[in-house]
């Protein structure tokens, strides 16, 4: 690659960064409010007045700064001037710093949710705001207290269009520990050089929410039919001390009507069913319906070697499936 190409892919690619706001946290950021004063020194080991420039947001073009000291100092009255400044020794760039907005926004809060599917490592978290270019997450004090051995989870490749940013986290607890120690996650997004920064705690047992559980079969007792369910193979063992309570959805047949029982014997005379779950002892979200099994008539000829009265839902839509 010639010189020439290579200095265009470099404005290229800079242009790109700038011009959809940050993909990156800037290893040297520094933060600030609506109005004031911000001192930036240059921070180089080299002695001697020094040039300053200035990159804008969602510019290329280096703009030179007044003044030849170590010190600048960039004042305002409402919003900074947001973007790159860097210092120079001739052509060589001795320090740099982005001039990140520090945002406070308070929905920021609303836009982390966490979820758990079982009790074991790992839980996921979704950043639900779209118009974020850079979410990074973290665990524990040393990122809920800003130091610098905190272990950040960050954002690349992890956003789906249109969908926010999703994270799948680890945690050390075990089952005893739960109980009683709440786990800190720390929250920082940035867009257009504007910076947003939350924290939640909980405890894992508060963010439970199993998966879909498994219809084994439905069988024949008497004049009702006898639903076994098993757990999702995601949910935590041993299965007798991590209890699942479950509900059962069926469509009568006699009046067409939904009913919904906790008992896993239900009436024979049903058309179809699908089932969820939930942790029995903290009382967790229900699970996601199951998809609707449909359930064979009484007298309908069995399949060879088949006690099993519930069949998988035909593709076609159902209007039912809906809910």
């Amino acid at each position: 690659m010639t010189p020439l190409l290579s200095w265009i892919f470099v404005v290229l690619w800079t242009f790109l960064q700038l011009a959809h706001g940050l993909t990156f946290f800037p290893d040297n950021a520094v933060f600030v409010a609506k109005a004031g004063t911000v001192s930036l020194t240059c921070d180089s080991a080299t002695t001697g007045n020094v040039n300053w420039v200035f990159i804008p947001h969602g510019d290329v073009q280096k703009i030179p700064l007044k003044g030849t000291e170590r010190r600048l100092e960039v004042a305002y009255e409402d919003t900074p001037e947001l973007g790159e400044y860097s210092c120079w020794s001739g052509e060589t760039k001795l320090w740099s710093a982005h001039l990140v907005l520090d945002a406070q926004d308070t929905r920021a809060d609303s836009m982390l949710n966490c979820r758990a599917k079982s009790y074991n490592c790992s839980f996921n978290c979704h950043w639900s705001a779209t118009d974020y270019t850079a979410v990074r997450l973290g665990l524990g004090k040393d990122c809920s207290e800003n130091r610098k051995n905190c272990s950040w989870i960050t954002s690349s490749s992890q956003q789906h269009p249109g969908q926010g940013f999703m994270f799948e986290l680890s945690n050390s607890l075990t089952p005893s520990m739960e109980e009683t120690t709440r786990i800190e996650v720390t929250a920082e997004a940035m867009n257009d050089y504007i910076f947003h920064r939350t924290y939640k705690t909980f405890f894992l047992r508060d963010i439970i929410r199993p998966e879909s559980p498994k219809i084994v079969q439905c069988q024949e007792v008497g004049h009702q039919l006898n639903v076994s369910i098993e757990p999702a193979a995601s949910w935590s063992k041993p299965h007798s001390y991590f209890k699942l309570e479950h509900e059962i959805e069926y469509v009568s047949r006699h009046n067409g009507k939904n009913i919904i029982s906790e008992s896993h014997l239900i009436p024979r005379e049903i058309s179809k069913l699908r089932v969820r779950s939930r942790e029995a002892v903290v009382r967790s979200k229900w699970s996601e319906w199951t998809p609707w099994r449909h359930v064979r008539k009484p007298g309908t000829p069995k399949k060879r070697n088949s006690k099993n009265k519930c069949q998988p839902q035909r593709r076609n839509k159902d209007p039912l499936e809906q809910n």
